[in-house]
């Protein structure tokens, strides 16, 4: 469904409290700050996290006055009728129609998904160009991506959710021959390291090569995404006395930093996007002169 004009970034993991909803719309906002113009999915009909942080940026910014960067964003509940075919139709139909509305517009696409299984989270696996999934820093929370061995420290057996993912893979290269950049991003990393740091960077790895797919450095656990959530604010607008009524933390310029490092390695198509969009402008500047060109002459 997803077009050439977009590129999707689907923030994924059957788990919850693994920071997906907090990533997605990092993500977002820091593209909108670098000039893109952003779409944003929420399809987690129960926590809407996401939704909650847009809804609550749009208000502190109404209420405090404040010209902040916003993402075209929708909502897509699960349907809840009685035949299972004509929910899956409907959600199809409702996604259809979402991206319809941006897909010729928007430069990104982020979609942030449920901590379980559902239709709309496999449709949205099935659309990314880029599937993020944050990890917690935690041999526990590795079991979402595989079972380990306990003995030998392998990947034993694939999780639901990685067999999710992979099918997603198989059935995108079978329409369209692309792939799904999928990376992997160690979340709520601790700020000393440790034995069990060590042993999940190891497994983590060894689970991606398994897999196909990358690790990425995530973000350190930090006290500041819970305190930004209620006014829908990120690392990247202006902390200042007008803005959050206090300074930026040097919590606020690492968390930042981690950020910025995470989207240089995803790998995002942000200069291509770019030069696209001068392009776009460039070509809209010329047809505007040919227009005055021709008016000009009539009047002649």
């Amino acid at each position: 469904m997803a077009g050439q004009g977009v590129h999707v970034i689907v923030v994924g993991n059957e788990k919850g409290g693994s920071g997906k909803s907090t990533t997605a719309f990092h993500l977002a906002i820091y593209l909108l700050y670098l000039g893109f113009k952003v779409a944003s999915i929420d399809v987690d009909s129960r926590q809407q996290t996401l939704t909650h942080y847009v809804r609550n940026r749009r208000d502190w910014a109404k209420n405090r006055g404040l010209q902040m960067p916003h993402t075209t964003h929708f909502h897509l509940p699960v349907a809840r009728g009685d035949s299972l075919r004509e929910n899956h139709r409907v959600e199809f139909d409702l996604f259809r129609q979402a991206i319809a509305e941006v897909e010729d517009d928007a430069d990104f696409l982020v979609i942030d998904t449920p901590g379980f299984d559902t239709n709309l989270t496999r449709l949205a696996h099935s659309l990314a160009d880029t599937l993020v999934t944050p990890v917690n820093d935690s041999l526990i929370d590795l079991n979402v991506m595989a079972h380990i061995d306990p003995v030998t420290g392998e990947p034993r057996e694939m999780s639901h959710y990685a067999r999710l993912v992979q099918r997603a893979r198989s059935e995108r290269m079978a329409i369209d021959g692309r792939t799904i950049d999928w990376v992997l991003v160690r979340n709520r990393i601790s700020m000393l390291s440790s034995r069990n740091m060590r042993q999940v960077q190891t497994m983590l790895e060894r689970i991606a090569l398994r897999l196909g797919c990358r690790v990425a450095d995530g973000i350190a656990e930090r006290v500041i995404f819970r305190s930004l959530f209620p006014m829908g604010m990120t690392v990247f607008d202006p902390l200042d006395d007008a803005m959050l009524g206090g300074v930026p933390s040097m919590s606020h310029m690492s968390a930042r930093l981690e950020y910025r490092n995470l989207v240089a390695a995803l790998n995002l198509p942000t200069s291509e996007r770019a030069e696209a969009r001068k392009a776009l402008a460039s070509s809209k500047v010329q047809a505007s002169d040919a227009e005055r060109f021709v008016h000009m002459a009539s009047d002649v």
